[in-house]
């Protein structure tokens, strides 16, 4: 008796769900979970589930279109690469030159 098994060619290929990529995935999961906390703590703090339901949606799928244009944008480790740029300062100012003349250079 055969067995047919297919070839997995996505070694080394970053995960993908329904189009989005790599960290995306966690952060739209997190994100779902704070929806849900968000609904459970306004559901138990007595908001009516008429007002809160649709509010719950639409901050959802906000959320949801956010994410997917982000992943496009991006890509897999674009938004990583773009807040390590922003990170960088534009410019390094020294008033003094006692950052330099401190420096104790060892010769042996």
């Amino acid at each position: 008796m055969s067995s047919v098994y297919e070839v997995n060619k996505g070694i080394n290929a970053s995960i993908e769900f329904k189009g989005l990529k790599a960290q995306y995935i966690i952060y739209l999961a997190a994100g779902l979970v704070a929806l849900f906390l968000l609904f459970a703590a306004t559901y138990i703090l007595g908001v009516s589930a008429y007002i809160i339901l649709p509010v719950i949606l639409l901050l959802g799928a906000g959320y949801v279109t956010l994410l997917y244009h982000l992943s496009h944008k991006y890509g897999q480790h674009g938004l990583m690469k773009t807040g390590a740029y922003r990170s960088i300062p534009t410019v390094i100012r020294c008033r003094t030159r006692k950052t330099f003349t401190s420096l104790v250079s060892k010769r042996t």
